[in-house]
């Protein structure tokens, strides 16, 4: 099959690889525009077009989907089958170009945590597994019929960061497999199933409001938080009057006798916030205008 490949940053890159690796056509790679980045305004590429560019793939960078020119060249390369991992919503004059459609690679089990930040919720909302799933497009986003699905445990100790790479692996092996089987008309499509709206969560785009962390929350609500939001685009509380993102962190079950909010130090080795029914004892930090550090390093540095 001819293949067209969709997707901008790291997560995308190891589905492309593994695809290419399988011996899979990519006859284009869509991904976003180069845009200036930093202090310094450096020109930035993504991580999907620095891969396509190193293995001599054709690359395109619309900045409008419906561009006229843009679906001309689209329509030129004659695709099978449209990949997207990790990329931007498509209208349908898109996604409903090739013969065999539109699949998409989501970092969740669906129907559950539809949305723009999966990996991040599912771990803010204490999930134990995750999983990753294959499906084709349609009108509606993330509502496709599924093709594969895989499961992900998470473990208590696991952040955002750690399930990305463990959904990344997964998902480039289940996406292989799902282009396998279309290749060969051996697939097959399931609705997704029917939740009560009170039962499906979903995992909208995460903005600073989500970040901020509430310490009347229980023990385990803000160490979830803090988990979910590492190492992007982390969990951050007030300390002595500046910001402090908190990347790393523990429990500790002991009762407080301080209010939630307060907290500990023996001005060396630790700080531990008071929350509504025990201490999160905080581990790697960065305060506002200081680099990321651990506590011992940035506890001999400041003045209590």
């Amino acid at each position: 099959m001819r293949i067209i490949f969709m997707g901008t940053p790291d997560f995308a890159v190891a589905s492309l690889k593994a695809l290419l690796e399988a011996g899979e056509n990519i006859v284009g790679v869509i991904t976003a525009p180069d845009k200036p980045a930093g202090r310094g305004q450096k020109i930035n590429e993504s991580a999907v077009k620095k891969f396509a560019v190193e293995h001599h793939l054709n690359v395109l960078q619309p900045e409008k989907l419906k561009n006229p020119e843009f679906l001309e060249q689209l329509k030129a390369l004659k695709a099978d089958l449209q990949v997207v991992v990790a990329f931007r919503m498509l209208p349908e004059v898109v996604w409903a170009m090739p013969k065999y459609g539109t699949i998409n690679l989501h970092a969740s089990l669906l129907p559950q945590y539809r949305g723009a930040a999966p990996i991040n919720w599912a771990i803010i909302n204490g999930e134990k597994e995750s999983g990753v799933t294959t499906f084709f497009l349609k009108h509606e986003i993330d509502t496709g019929d599924v093709l594969l699905s895989e499961k992900v445990s998470i473990t208590q100790e696991m952040t955002a960061g750690d399930l990305h790479d463990a959904l990344m692996e997964t998902g480039a092996g289940l996406l292989t497999k799902t282009v396998s089987a279309i290749a060969k008309n051996e697939y097959q499509e399931k609705p997704q199933a029917t939740f009560n709206e009170k039962t499906l969560k979903h995992a909208p785009k995460i903005f600073k409001e989500d970040c901020k962390i509430d310490w009347n929350n229980s023990n385990e609500q803000v160490y979830n938080l803090i988990r979910g939001l590492s190492p992007y685009p982390s969990a951050y509380t007030t300390f002595l009057d500046k910001g402090l993102k908190i990347y790393i962190a523990e429990q500790e079950n002991t009762k407080p006798e301080i209010t939630a909010g307060e907290f500990v130090s023996d001005g060396k080795t630790f700080l531990k916030f008071a929350t509504q029914n025990g201490f999160i004892s905080v581990k790697e930090i960065q305060q506002e205008g200081k680099k990321k550090m651990l506590i011992g390093d940035f506890l001999r540095g400041i003045r209590m």
